[in-house]
C-alpha cells in the first residue's frame, strides 16, 4: 500500500512540475534570468523546487518500501510513514499556494503577503526535513541551510531573505535543543548512521543522493552568480563605452563622470542655477550653404564642429544644443564649476582663434572660408532634464537663454561680445575692445555689451586678428543695397558706392546714415551683368559724416565670383 502511494505522490509531483513548467515558459521570455522575474513567478519557482525535492523523497521512500526488509534492518518505517504524512500535508499548502499564485499571475498582480506566505513556508518545510536526517550526524541541513540561503538572496533580495533565515534559524534550534532535553526522537528519518561499528545502508544511500543532490544544487547557484556576474560586467562595460561615445560629444571627462557616479542627476525635474551661457554661430552661412552640395556643406560643418568641441571640452563647457550651424554652450551645469566665465571667456577667445585650423582644412579641401560670432551672457536659468518619462533633453529655460542669442546676431565674423553680467564678474582681467547699446527684440530697454579682445590672468589670450589694411578706391564701385531686419528684407534698392576696401571689410558712401549693427544685403550696380547678379552680405559697424556718409561695413558673407573679382580690384589699386 505505501509503496503505490510513494509512487502515486512522486507522479503527482513531478507531473506537477511539467504542468507548472508549462504555464511558465509556455510564451518566449524576453528575460530568461530568474533573478529579474516579477516577484509571483519567482515565488512560483520556490515551489516549483519544493515539488521536486518531495518528488526525490518519495521516489526513495517507494524503491526501499519494494527491496527486502532485511537490507535496512534498522530503518524506522513506524516513525517515518508518520512523518511523511507531515509532507503530505505541506503539499496540500504548496497546491493551495500554487493556485493562488497562477491566479495572481494571470491577473499580472504583485503581492508581498503572498511571497511572504511562500517565504515562510518554505522555510518551515526545510527546518522539518533538516530535523528528518539529523542537525548533529548529517550534513545536509547546513549545506540546505547555505544552500537556500545563498539562493533566497539571489532571488529576493535581503527583505525576503532574512525572514526566511530568521524562521530556518529559530525552528532549527528549536529541534535541536528539543532532542536535547528528549522531548523528540533524533534523526527519525534515517536512522543511527553506524551499527556494530558498519555504517548504515539506509543512512549511507539516503545521505549519499541528498548530499550530491545539494552539492549539485550548489554548483548550480555559484554558476548562475558567476555567469550573472560576468554578464553584467559585460553589460556594463558595453553600456560605460556607448555612454562615453554618446556624452562624450557633449560633455566633458568631468562632467561625464559626474553624471555616471550620480545617476539621480539625469531624472526629470530642474534647479535654479546661475550659469554662463555662450552662443556661437556662422556668419552668412545660410547664404553659403544655399550655393554648396549638401554633401559639401556636411563636409565643411563636421570640420568646424571636430575642432570646436574639442576645445569646449577642455573647458569643460557642456554642449547642450548644436542647431545647424550654431553651438550654445552652458559653463556651469549639469556640474558646478568655479571661474565659470573666465572660462566661458578664454574658450570663447580660444574658438576664434581654433578658426585659422578650421579654415586651413576648409581650404585643403576646397571648401570656402569660415566665420564665426560668439555671444556671451552670465545668466540664472532652469537647469535639468525637461520632457516626459518616454523621452527628455537635458535643457536650460530662461529669458537669459534668449539674450545670449540676441548678443551673438548682432556679432560680426571673429567677433565675441558680451554681456553687461560677463563683464561685470571678471571686469579687471578682460580687454575690452569696444562698447555698445542694442536694443534686441522682445526687450523693454537697451542693453549694453562689450566687445572682448584678451583675457589676461591663468589664461592670458587674446584674438589673432589677420585683416589686411584697407584700400582707398581711385575708382569707386558702385553697389545696390537693401536693410535687412530680422530674417526679413526690407525697402528698394538704395544706390551707394565702395570707396576703401579690404578682404573682410569696406568704406562705403551713402545718401542716408544706417545705425551701427545694421544688416545689409547688397550687389554691384552697372558692372558685369554676371556679376551683378550675385548678392553679398554685411554688417555696419559704424559710420561718421565726412565728404559724404561714409560708413564702416563688415562682410558676413561673400560669394567666390564677388570676392575674386574684390581681390583682382584691390590688387589694381595697390599697383
Amino acid at each position: 500500500m505505501e509503496v503505490t502511494i510513494f509512487f502515486f505522490d512522486c507522479g503527482i509531483a513531478y507531473g506537477l512540475i511539467l504542468i507548472f513548467c508549462y504555464l511558465l515558459f509556455r510564451s518566449p521570455r524576453k528575460n530568461i534570468n530568474p533573478m529579474e522575474w516579477t516577484l509571483i513567478d519567482r515565488c512560483l519557482l520556490l515551489i516549483l523546487i519544493y515539488f521536486f525535492m518531495v518528488g526525490c523523497f518519495s521516489l526513495i521512500l517507494g524503491i526501499m518500501q519494494m527491496m527486502p526488509a532485511e537490507r535496512f534492518p534498522y530503518f524506522k518505517w513506524d516513525i517515518c510513514l508518520p512523518f511523511y504524512q507531515v509532507y503530505r500535508i505541506f503539499g496540500f499548502f504548496h497546491l493551495l499556494l500554487l493556485a493562488i499564485g497562477l491566479f495572481l499571475r494571470r491577473k499580472k498582480m504583485e503581492s508581498p503577503m503572498f511571497a511572504h506566505f511562500a517565504v515562510q513556508l518554505n522555510a518551515i518545510f526545510l527546518s522539518f526535513t533538516c530535523y528528518g536526517i539529523g542537525t548533529v550526524t548529517h550534513p545536509g541541513p547546513f549545506l540546505l541551510g547555505m544552500a537556500f540561503g545563498t539562493f533566497f538572496l539571489l532571488l529576493f533580495g535581503l527583505k525576503y531573505s532574512l525572514t526566511w533565515i530568521s524562521t530556518f534559524t529559530f525552528f532549527l534550534v528549536a529541534s535541536m535543543i528539543a532532542v536535547w532535553l528528549g522531548l523528540i526522537p533524533y534523526s527519525p528519518v534515517t536512522g543511527p548512521p553506524f551499527i556494530d561499528g558498519k555504517i548504515d545502508n539506509f543512512y549511507f544511500v539516503a545521505t549519499s543522493f541528498f548530499i550530491i543532490l545539494i552539492f549539485l544544487l550548489m554548483i548550480f547557484i555559484i554558476t548562475i552568480i558567476i555567469i550573472r556576474w560576468r554578464d553584467r560586467e559585460n553589460s556594463l562595460s558595453k553600456t560605460t563605452i556607448l555612454l562615453k561615445k554618446m556624452f562624450g560629444r557633449y560633455f566633458s571627462t568631468e562632467v561625464m563622470k559626474t553624471l555616471i557616479e550620480n545617476p539621480a542627476a539625469i531624472e526629470l525635474g530642474g534647479e535654479r542655477r546661475k550659469v554662463t551661457i555662450m552662443m556661437t554661430d556662422l556668419r552668412g552661412f545660410t547664404a553659403l550653404s544655399e550655393r554648396l552640395e549638401p554633401e559639401k556643406v556636411v563636409e565643411m560643418l563636421n570640420v568646424y564642429f571636430e575642432v570646436m568641441v574639442d576645445v569646449i571640452l577642455n573647458y569643460n563647457g557642456t554642449i547642450n544644443e548644436i542647431i545647424g550651424d550654431s553651438l550654445l554652450v552652458i559653463f556651469g551645469a549639469p556640474q558646478a564649476m568655479s571661474e565659470r566665465t573666465q572660462k566661458a571667456v578664454a574658450c570663447a577667445i580660444e574658438m576664434q582663434n581654433a578658426m585659422e585650423r578650421v579654415n586651413q582644412q576648409n581650404k585643403s579641401k576646397d571648401l570656402p572660408e569660415l566665420e564665426m560670432g560668439i555671444g556671451l551672457n552670465e545668466t540664472v536659468v532652469i537647469v535639468g532634464n525637461i520632457g516626459s518619462s518616454k523621452r527628455s533633453k537635458y535643457s536650460v529655460v530662461g529669458s537669459g537663454v534668449n539674450i545670449t542669442s540676441r548678443i551673438e546676431s548682432y556679432t560680426v565674423g571673429g567677433q565675441i561680445l558680451i554681456s553687461e553680467s560677463v563683464r561685470n564678474k571678471i571686469d579687471g582681467i578682460l580687454r575690452i575692445d569696444g562698447q555698445q547699446e542694442i536694443l534686441p527684440k522682445g526687450t523693454e530697454a537697451p542693453l549694453k555689451v562689450y566687445e572682448v579682445g584678451g583675457i589676461s590672468g591663468q589664461y592670458n589670450l587674446a584674438l589673432e586678428y589677420e585683416n589686411s589694411l584697407p584700400v582707398i578706391l581711385t575708382n569707386p564701385i558702385p553697389i545696390l543695397y537693401r536693410i535687412i531686419e530680422g530674417k526679413m528684407v526690407i525697402q528698394n534698392d538704395n544706390e551707394g558706392s565702395m570707396v576703401q576696401l579690404s578682404d573682410k571689410s569696406a568704406v562705403i558712401d551713402l545718401k542716408k546714415t544706417l545705425k551701427p549693427l545694421t544688416n545689409l544685403k547688397m550687389k554691384l550696380n552697372n558692372l558685369d551683368e554676371k556679376l551683378n547678379t550675385h548678392n553679398f552680405y554685411g554688417k555696419v559697424i559704424s559710420s561718421s559724416k565726412g565728404n559724404g556718409l561714409n560708413h564702416i561695413i563688415r562682410f558676413t558673407s561673400i560669394p567666390p565670383e564677388i570676392d575674386a573679382y574684390f581681390h583682382a580690384f584691390r590688387q589694381h589699386a595697390i599697383k
